[in-house]
């Protein structure tokens, strides 16, 4: 005896009904310029749905509670579950996408101002490693709703809550990564088991992502590390398969790329200068190899869209 299509039909488990809710902060001139959480959400997500791409002029941190899904960012995909987050850096192009079969339930954190980027940088995340977990997810996904509840109930101390909120959070975050790299094996990207190594590439990829408009060398980052050069050059290598002066020349021209497309007023010069390229010709040359075009070429072709 055969089943009916309606009897599989109904048999097939239904995806989670989507939902959607987003608070803003009740005092947003009041929050200051040195860190303001804008905004918090949570949404289940429909099958597939999909944001992006797009850029914000903000940061934002996405918190999977449940299901899957994928971001895009800087040219790499991520995969992601349930108790894994992904942080969105302002200026860059990204998008991110439900799974077909398991959509994500996610919660999200806003914020802008002077001290974002290195309160980001501390825990751990840059735009090269935009994802991140928290050791307790239960307790990470507290502090999103505590922000969704203190922009609710207007308190007259809502940004001072938000903020230690998002501290918090963010705190757990470098725990969690301190705690995966002392434990050998267990760290992300730690193909080798070598936590003190996945922690050094770590740390030069901070030091690079920081600083990359300045004019260092890696013998400077060697020694303000505290590591010899060639070990620094070896361990870095070992772990993401480029030397650490491909990577910062490949970073400052992912830079570039940007300035050029969002900053039209700029020259090409300007432009190189801006990103610590002190030789527009060199720039040039490496821009080329890179995208196959000129940096004038491809600030032309977008004139094309």
């Amino acid at each position: 005896m055969t089943s009916s299509n309606s009897d599989r039909t109904a048999a097939r488990p239904q995806p989670p009904k989507p939902t959607y809710a987003v608070v803003s902060n009740p005092d947003p001139d009041g929050a200051g310029v040195s860190l303001a959480v804008l905004f918090s959400g949570r949404s289940q997500t429909k099958p597939g749905h999909r944001l992006g791409p797009k850029v914000f002029d903000h940061y934002l941190i996405h918190y999977v509670e449940s299901g899957r899904g994928t971001y895009a960012t800087e040219g790499h995909e991520y995969a992601l579950g349930a108790g894994d987050s992904f942080f969105i850096f302002p200026g860059a192009l990204v998008s991110y996408a439900a799974d077909e079969r398991e959509p994500w339930q996610y919660r999200w954190i806003a914020f802008k101002g002077e001290d974002a980027g290195r309160l980001v940088r501390a825990a751990g995340v840059a735009p090269e490693a935009p994802t991140a977990v928290a050791g307790d997810a239960a307790r990470a996904g507290r502090w999103f709703e505590r922000v969704m509840k203190t922009f609710r109930d207007k308190d007259a101390g809502a940004n001072l809550r938000a903020n230690g909120c998002l501290l918090q959070l963010l705190a757990a975050y470098a725990d969690a990564r301190r705690a995966a790299e002392a434990a050998p094996g267990t760290g992300a990207g730690d193909a080798g088991g070598d936590g003190p190594g996945a922690a050094l590439t770590r740390q030069a990829i901070h030091y690079m992502t920081a600083q990359y408009a300045e004019p260092i060398t890696i013998e400077l980052m060697a020694e303000s590390l505290g590591y010899n050069r060639a070990y620094l050059s070896r361990v870095f290598r070992e772990r993401t398969g480029v030397t650490p002066v491909a990577f910062l020349v490949r970073l400052r021209l992912d830079r570039a790329r940007r300035l050029l497309r969002e900053r039209l007023e700029l020259t090409v010069e300007q432009v190189a200068s801006s990103v610590g390229f002190a030789d527009a010709l060199y720039f040039s040359k490496q821009f080329k190899r890179a995208y196959g075009q000129s940096p004038s070429q491809y600030r032309q072709s977008l004139k094309k869209f």
